[in-house]
């Protein structure tokens, strides 16, 4: 199939609708979570809303990439909307946290369509000059979400119920399918794959058991993780077995293996880590260690976010200059720059510096990011070009849920060996409120010490990033015309 479109702005705007609808849904429910907790309970399954989200995301990510290579970008995406709306729906009429933790599992599988095939679509229409420019709006839409998403959640706490942080998603999603049904066409190519429906089913069960493995490792008992290693050993050895009987593999391991692939998708697993690693520990020193508001501590972090559209944007402008290799190696080279301003963080030390370093990292990975998805949707086909966008963001995923887990492995060793005896989370809770830092020095000085060795653990993961990133080589685009208007 080759994709078509008499109106690709209204096309855009459909993609960056539906992106949106995704992008702002994770910002409103950590807004929202307290007062969901309040009134469902579990407690102890807090983190499990966000984690059972991810878990299908990323599971899902590469199947449905795969299907919009056999059965069409406008398909995929349709369903992938009306999944995300389903699992909303449901999420707002949940009634206890098991059974919101299942309707966001439905959530997930919504996402993890909707966001592969959507830049698909992009490099589907677009030309690789053209893109750069697209990328950054793309990019714009996840900044906002950002910024407006928490201003949104505590708006709808305050005026209505809290279902409606995920009722709100209905008109957003149906506008946006309206869109890809009304302007997005496609012309059938007679040869049509088929799919391996085996290799889809236990390529999901494998990242599902690799992900709650990952996750146990804090939350389980040594039982438990037992249990769930074994399954994501046996998952992967036959999903392995069966996609090197299968005609139509799921995974073409030859695809993934080509160097520039190879070089792309590693860095943006080493970024995924990068990016949570920041997002979750930054705010955390900026309050409990610099004593800061945490009102200051998201406005440290906003660099990031602001960095990363205006990186993606000028990577376009720089491409016809320069090469989009080059733009992806120096991305890839200022993720380490920045991160190492947070090596040097001191209690004494302006929270600029925190904001000033996680700009220079949001705008090295904006530059990256952009370059990387164009660089590999160019050397292949439009039949594996779904298959490679996804392979991209599917370790972008998978390396958020590993720098989660190696860098709270890496705050709970710094912890356990301060000194200080067990810390526990009311303990760390009543520091990040500022009550008793005076009172327990001790604590303070176990944190900064903690969370300095978290920052050394992510500097030496951004180096990765850069290593990786310049192992790319050069390449050279075929010509492509850029899609009549």
């Amino acid at each position: 199939m080759t994709a078509l479109a008499t109106h690709r702005p209204l096309v855009l705007a459909a993609v960056m609708a539906a992106n949106f609808m995704i992008a702002i849904e994770a910002t409103i429910v950590s807004t929202a979570m307290p007062q969901i907790v309040a009134q469902l309970g579990g407690l102890q399954l807090y983190s499990w809303v966000f984690a059972a989200f991810l878990l299908t995301q990323t599971a899902t990510t590469v199947v449905f990439g795969k299907l919009s290579d056999l059965r069409g970008r406008k398909i995929v995406m349709l369903s992938g909307i009306a999944i995300f709306l389903a699992g909303s729906i449901l999420c707002g009429f949940a009634w206890s946290m098991p059974s919101l933790i299942v309707f966001r599992l439905v959530q997930g599988v919504g996402a993890g369509a909707v966001q592969p095939v959507a830049m698909t679509i992009v490099g589907d229409l677009y030309s690789v000059h053209e893109r750069g420019k697209i990328q950054g709006w793309l990019a714009s839409v996840w900044a906002l979400s950002a910024v407006i998403g928490p201003l949104v959640g505590a708006l709808i706490i305050q005026r209505w119920s809290w279902a409606w942080i995920f009722w709100m998603n209905l008109p957003i999603g149906l506008l946006a399918s309206s869109g890809f049904w009304a302007y997005l066409h496609e012309k059938k190519s007679e040869a049509r794959g088929q799919i391996d429906h085996l290799s889809a089913g236990v390529f999901t069960i494998a990242i599902a058991a690799i992900m709650a493995d990952l996750t146990a490792f804090s939350t389980s008992s040594r039982t438990e993780t037992s249990i769930i290693t074994l399954i994501a050993v046996v998952a992967v050895a036959l999903f392995i077995v069966q996609e090197r009987r299968s005609p139509e593999p799921m995974i073409s391991l030859k695809l993934w293996g080509r160097r520039p692939i190879a070089a792309v998708n590693a860095s943006s697993l080493f970024a995924g880590m990068v990016m949570i690693g920041l997002t979750t520990f930054l705010p955390v020193f900026v309050q409990g260690v610099m004593g800061r508001s945490p009102l200051i501590a998201g406005f440290s972090l906003s660099g990031m976010v602001l960095g990363w559209p205006i990186g993606a944007t000028l990577s376009a402008r720089l491409w016809a200059r320069f090469g989009v290799r080059a733009i992806l190696r120096v991305g890839g080279a200022l993720v380490p720059l920045g991160a190492l301003v947070f090596v040097f963080l001191r209690p004494e030390t302006s929270p600029v510096a925190a904001g000033l370093g996680s700009a220079l990292v949001g705008f090295g990975m904006g530059l990256s990011s952009s370059a990387s998805i164009v660089l590999i949707q160019e050397i292949v086909d439009w039949s594996e070009r779904g298959s490679v966008t996804a392979s991209y963001m599917f370790a972008r995923s998978l390396g958020s849920t590993f720098g989660a887990t190696v860098f709270g492995a890496v705050l709970n060793f710094g912890l356990i060996h301060s000194g200080v005896g067990a810390v526990t989370s009311g303990d760390l809770r009543k520091l990040l409120e500022g009550g008793v830092v005076a009172s327990n020095e001790a604590l303070h000085a176990a944190l900064n010490q903690s969370l300095h060795m978290t920052f050394v653990a992510l500097f030496l993961t951004a180096l990765l990033v850069a290593a990786t990133a310049a192992m790319v080589p050069r390449v050279v685009f075929a010509a492509r015309r850029a899609m009549a208007e």
